[in-house]
């Protein structure tokens, strides 16, 4: 199984078109969060349908895993939480989205919301209870915000990390963790795309201009990942102890086949 793994789109709509064209490609796509831009002068329900008719695309074509981020708040409830209730009105059957789980064979996803208040946060410890009792070989989680203390929450001058996903990590024992959040993590000197949280992996693709997103290709069979970007390409052996990534010289043979 091969999944195509992006996020911190920012309404950067060639980005979405190169997402359709390579969509087909994969087993599934998941998105980790801010696929909406607050700053962006479009405002930002019409970004919301713009968005929501790309998701409905992209999931004609694959199995699509969506999680929010800061940047996907769109509403407040009475108690002055901010959600993300669009993501829950997308009515496509083949999205996965906040608060759901979604499965391929014997691997589990897990999907988390963008916390703003104790209700989401709440939700998302029910959740982990809920399905940490699922039947799984392997369990990923998609999860805006990197655990904190760890490269792929590195900014260059400090870390923006959660540290609760940090805590629900080390708790629950996750293979995969999804994030984004830290634009320049994967870019900086002490940063890194992957890292590791006790045996669990977790990854921030990172985020850059043009009109490919910076992103990962995970094949979980084989147990092999590839972090692409402007600054080149990666490749790491999710079966090694060491969580140093390999610089390619060429695409390896596992993801051409």
């Amino acid at each position: 199984m091969k999944l195509l793994v992006t996020g911190d789109i920012h309404y950067a709509l060639k980005q979405y078109d190169w997402l359709l064209k390579a969509a087909p490609e994969f087993d599934g796509v998941v998105i980790a969060g801010d696929l909406l831009e607050v700053a962006s002068s479009v405002d930002l329900n019409a970004q919301i349908v713009v968005v929501r008719a790309y998701l409905q695309k992209l999931a004609a074509k694959t199995r699509l895993i969506v999680c929010s981020g800061n940047h996907d708040l769109n509403a407040r409830k009475p108690d002055g939480e901010r959600v993300p209730d669009w993501l829950g009105e997308l009515g496509a059957r083949n999205i996965t989205v906040d608060g759901d789980r979604a499965r391929f064979a014997d691997t589990l996803v897990s999907v988390f919301p963008w916390w703003d208040g104790p209700d989401a946060k709440a939700r998302i410890a029910a959740q982990l209870a809920r399905d940490v009792q699922e039947p799984r070989t392997s369990w990923i989680w998609a999860y805006h915000a990197p655990p904190a203390d760890t490269s792929t929450s590195w900014g260059g001058r400090r870390y923006f990390g959660d540290p609760e996903l940090t805590r629900w990590i080390e708790a629950y024992g996750p293979d995969l963790v999804f994030c984004g959040h830290v634009h320049q993590a994967p870019f900086t000197k002490e940063g890194a795309w992957a890292d590791r949280v006790g045996s669990s992996w977790v990854f921030n693709m990172g985020q850059q201009p043009g009109e490919i997103p910076s992103h990962i290709i995970v094949d979980i069979a084989r147990q092999k990942a590839m972090w692409t970007s402007i600054a080149g390409a990666e490749e790491l052996d999710l079966s090694t102890e060491t969580s140093r990534p390999v610089p390619l010289s060429a695409a390896p043979e596992w993801l051409r086949a």
